[in-house]
Formats: C-alpha cells, structure tokens, sequence
C-alpha cells in the first residue's frame, strides 16, 4: 500500500540489581519520552534545548523525592493505625 508509513516505536530495558530505580534514573527515563534532542544537531534550537532539558531533570528529580516522602508518610500513618509502630519506624529509617 503506497502511502502508508508504519510507526516505529525504540523499546529499551533497563534494570537494577537488589533496590530500585533512583529518582534521578527515572529523571532519566522520563526525559528521553518527554524531550528528545537529536544528538547529531549542535545548533543554537539544540543548546537551547539541552538547557530546557537539565531544568525540567531537576524538577521531576525534585518532584520524585517529594512523592517518596509523601508516600512513606502515607504508609506509616497506615500501619500505625493497624498498631504496626514498629514496622512504620523501619519504614521511616529507609
């Protein structure tokens, strides 16, 4: 069928070994499906970019600790109620 062209989709995997993703790996996970910079340009668009990138790193880094924090919180306040003190003490020592 002329005419039709078919996505191509780039699948990677990526893994960690006894612990999980870091805030930051995830930064760096979910900018390259939020802002993709050819790296074969090096123009005044790509610099620009580039900076925009390392910006919005920072926020989803800052965001991520943030949402972890918030979590834990949850989760201790849970298990406090279920008479769990011991349990949300190890969570918060993590």
């Amino acid at each position: 069928m002329e005419g039709m062209s078919i996505p191509v989709f780039k699948v990677s995997v990526e893994a960690t070994s006894n612990r999980g993703f870091s805030p930051e790996e995830l930064a760096e996970q979910a900018l390259s499906k939020i802002l993709y910079i050819n790296p074969e340009r090096d123009d005044a668009v790509s610099v620009q970019a580039k900076a925009f990138q390392n910006q919005i790193r920072k926020v989803l880094v800052v965001y991520m600790h943030q949402a972890i924090k918030s979590y834990k919180t949850t989760l201790c306040a849970e298990l406090v109620k279920q008479g769990h003190e011991d349990m949300a003490n190890i969570v918060q020592r993590i």
